[in-house]
């Protein structure tokens, strides 16, 4: 009943704040597709080499859920092996006290961690992660970062995603579309806009990730919790059939001992 609570408040806030951040995705992916040269914002410029990644991880504070931290912390898992296999260094960070007390065990540089970030997500800390992982990768510490989050399908349904935040990818027209040509008047320009959106839209993708990952957790949290109830009482059940089972046999054999004494003494 705690978990459905959370659920939907958090449901709300999540649904609420997707179609901005879907719609921001597309506008700013359209603007960067339109860049004559994309060298002079460094967000949207390919390393020429990739030797170190950052790994944003993003996981529950609390157990209780099922499956939901082990699907994220395997995922991650993997795809440092696979970096690592590659020769690249790998920097992690833990955004959840499941990831930072896994992680700590292992041969990872963690190289920094927050909790609390799924009680009440914040805009504030979505932009203090993101300011983060924008300054690595302007200052040559991390050439991609990449981040692991629950993707929401339904109640049921959460499943570990990857995907990469930096640098910004340009919108591409789906397959079998005829790429569309739209034209944009900026004011006061083309870089000073760019300039000032491309950040936020690094905060609205961690930010959109981290509300994913809530919803995510609470509605395994009810899952499990629905599943532990039910388990309990077919527990119960069966431990009661028992119970009455050998109830019954015992008064069974102590009627026979009756019986049998009664016929002894008529003898």
């Amino acid at each position: 009943m705690v978990a459905a609570s959370k659920l939907r408040g958090a449901q709300q806030n999540m649904e609420k704040f997707h179609p901005y951040a879907l719609k921001f995705k597309e506008f700013i992916g359209r603007l960067a597709a339109g860049v004559e040269d994309p060298n002079q914002y460094t967000l949207l410029t390919p390393k020429e080499e990739v030797k170190t990644v950052e790994l944003l991880l993003i996981t529950a504070d609390r157990g209780l859920c099922g499956s939901f931290n082990t699907n994220l912390l395997t995922a991650a898992e993997r795809f440092i092996k696979a970096k690592q296999a590659e020769g690249v260094q790998v920097n992690l960070i833990a955004a959840g006290r499941k990831a930072k007390d896994y992680f700590r065990r292992r041969p990872v540089n963690m190289r920094n961690s927050y909790t609390g970030l799924l009680n009440k997500v914040a805009y504030e800390d979505a932009r203090r992660i993101g300011t983060e992982l924008i300054e690595q990768f302007e200052t040559g510490g991390a050439d991609e970062v990449y981040v692991i989050y629950s993707h929401f399908i339904n109640i049921g349904k959460q499943q570990a995603s990857l995907f990469r935040l930096l640098p910004i990818t340009p919108a591409k027209p789906a397959e079998g579309e005829a790429e569309q040509s739209f034209e944009y008047l900026f004011e006061p320009s083309h870089e000073a806009l760019l300039n000032d959106l491309l950040p936020n839209y690094i905060f609205v993708q961690v930010l959109e990730c981290l509300y994913q990952t809530s919803v995510g957790e609470h509605a395994a949290r009810m899952a499990a919790m629905e599943n532990a109830t039910s388990n309990c009482k077919e527990l119960v059940r069966s431990l009661t059939l028992i119970y009455n089972k050998a109830r019954q046999a015992g008064i069974t054999k102590e009627l026979m001992d009756i019986i049998g004494g009664a016929e002894a003494l008529k003898k």
